[in-house]
């Protein structure tokens, strides 16, 4: 009888360091999902990453919303971005407004005079190189679009519409050149 007591006894000594075992795998290949995909987050916000300066000659605007210049800095966050944009209108007014996204599905508040006049804006990351965006004002979608990198890395496009606070519809395909 001692020989089957210390058989089951080990037995559910076993089982004890089984379950152990499986705990640490899974909490390990959860830590290694995490790291992986926030990686891959990252690697997608990389390229957007930098300063990008607006090409007029290259860009397309609908009549009376030209710029003469832009410059966007676009920072790395923990969970996403950070853009601040610096804006001359064709008429030479100056326009300036920056965000913070965490590309969590909700919008975020845009600090200064956003585009279409939105106050919010809710940025999804795309396929690679590639982001979606919707603003908002006042909890309203107003605008849409689309920011592309070039494979190379050296070209922002970002493509847009909306409405301005006057009810004006507008669209526009801005090109930006990395510096």
């Amino acid at each position: 009888m001692n020989t089957s007591s210390s058989t089951i006894g080990m037995s559910a000594e076993s089982a004890l360091k089984g379950t152990s075992r499986r705990w640490l795998l899974a909490t390990a290949a959860l830590f290694l999902v995490t790291l992986f995909t926030s990686g891959l987050t990252l690697a997608q916000t990389d390229a957007f990453v930098g300063t990008w300066q607006l090409n007029v000659a290259k860009s397309k605007f609908d009549a009376g919303t030209a710029r003469k210049s832009e410059t966007r800095i676009v920072e790395s966050s923990p969970n996403g971005m950070k853009v601040s944009v610096d804006r001359t209108n064709a008429d030479g007014s100056n326009q300036q407004f920056n965000y913070t996204t965490n590309f969590d599905g909700k919008p975020h508040p845009i600090t200064g005079a956003g585009p279409f006049g939105a106050d919010s804006i809710d940025v999804t990351l795309g396929a690679a190189n590639s982001l979606t965006y919707k603003v908002m004002r006042g909890g309203k979608v107003v605008g849409t679009g689309k920011s592309v990198v070039s494979a190379d890395g050296k070209t922002l496009t970002l493509t847009s519409k909306g409405t301005d606070a006057s009810g004006k519809t507008s669209s526009s395909v801005a090109v930006y050149d990395k510096q």
